[in-house]
Order: C-alpha cells, then sequence, then structure tokens
C-alpha cells in the first residue's frame, strides 16, 4: 500500500444544490468514481443517494466508505466459486 492511499483527499460535491466538502482515501474516491461510472451517473448523484440512504445517521464519508465496501463485497460474491 503506497503512503498516498492512505491520505485523506478533499473534494467539494453538490447534494440536493448545495456544496459540500467530503474527505476520503484516494482508493475510495476512485471505487466511487469507478461505481458511479458502472451506474451510467455522475459521483455527486451517486453521493447523493448515499446520503438519502443514510438517514442522517453517521457521517456522509463513513456512508460513502461502507456503500464502496458492500458494492466490492456484492460483486466478490458473484465470483465465487462453490466447492
Amino acid at each position: 500500500m503506497a503512503g498516498d492511499d492512505i491520505e485523506d483527499v478533499k473534494r467539494s460535491v453538490t447534494i440536493a444544490g448545495h456544496r459540500t466538502s467530503i474527505s476520503l482515501e484516494r482508493p475510495f474516491w476512485n471505487a466511487l468514481k469507478e461505481l458511479a461510472c458502472s451506474e451510467k451517473t455522475s459521483v455527486n448523484e451517486l453521493v447523493r443517494r448515499i446520503d438519502v440512504a443514510r438517514d442522517g445517521k453517521g457521517s456522509l464519508s463513513s456512508a460513502i466508505r461502507v456503500h464502496v465496501l458492500k458494492s466490492a463485497q456484492a460483486k466478490a460474491a458473484t465470483c465465487r466459486v462453490e466447492p
């Protein structure tokens, strides 16, 4: 793991017409962009959906990390081969 991977990268996104800053590690930003692309949507729209789904619980950054992790786990589950 490169040292740059664990440093926070702050980016601004627009949610419901309001700008907000989010700090995530570079691998999470990259995965979020890939998810948005695979869903044929923008990062802002994906972040808006994640924000709505969290229903005000926890931080938005944490909700994004959990969403990215769950998406990766779901993808990995489709690749598992039963013995």
